[in-house]
């Protein structure tokens, strides 16, 4: 697993990897199975036991939840240095919600017990709590006011760089399996709008797809977002 411990930059530092440092994220990733995805994919679904937890090597996914009236709801991004699925093996539960991969993406696989036993040995129980709070802050930080073409410029320049995509491919597209009622649920507008935005975007920076969005030009996009205060 050494080939993915310091493979993309963490500069907000927010992510699990970000809090415990380089050499205990490393410890961690060491005993885990590696396992590929492709965009589309299902990583880990609604409802069933925590028996594993995932740890983000490359890529980009996306934390979606079922309603009771059957709703699909998109909560949040994950990318590089993001761990997936702790909660229900924490408590014991069942997942909350489902995780789907948005790009190509790596993960590490580690059981129940291999995640508990190393989460206890290495007392990361406050860091842990401390990791899921700032994860609901940048949550409710997304869905804010604000100029709706700001916002969505930022959030596709966010999902570029979680993904690693930025300082590795930043030349080539970056294809996601993300649709436009799934960006309108995350930034709390309507589908509509989020149509109209993109098409102001234009395909130069930005491309549709019937189930995807595509980023043709990120630095275009980056700077976009820039003079726009995103």
């Amino acid at each position: 697993m050494s080939d993915h411990v310091g493979g993309t930059a963490d500069p907000a530092g927010r992510t699990l990897r970000g809090f415990v440092g380089e050499a205990v994220w490393a410890d961690l990733l060491e005993p885990a199975v590696e396992r590929r995805h492709q965009a589309g994919d299902v990583l880990l679904r609604q409802d069933e036991p925590g028996t594993h937890v995932l740890a983000v090597l490359s890529g980009v996914v996306k934390v979606i939840r079922r309603e009771r009236n059957g709703e699909l709801t998109l909560l949040a991004f994950r990318g590089p240095g993001e761990l997936l699925g702790e909660i229900a093996v924490l408590d014991d539960g069942v997942r909350l919600a489902s995780v789907e991969a948005l790009s190509h993406c790596a993960v590490a696989v580690l059981s129940k017990a291999q995640f508990t036993r190393f989460a206890a040995g290495h007392d990361l129980f406050p860091v842990l709590l401390r990791y899921a709070f700032t994860r609901l802050r940048e949550s409710d930080q997304a869905r804010g006011g604000g100029d709706a073409l700001a916002r969505l410029a930022a959030a596709l320049v966010r999902l570029a760089d979680i993904s690693g995509h930025a300082a590795h491919r930043a030349d080539q597209p970056l294809e996601l399996a993300l649709t436009r009622h799934e960006l309108a649920q995350h930034l709390r507008t309507s589908r509509n709008t989020i149509s109209a935005k993109l098409a102001e975007l234009g395909p130069e920076q930005v491309q549709t797809r019937r189930m995807g969005i595509v980023i043709t030009d990120l630095r275009a996009l980056r700077r976009t977002a820039e003079a726009l205060g995103g």
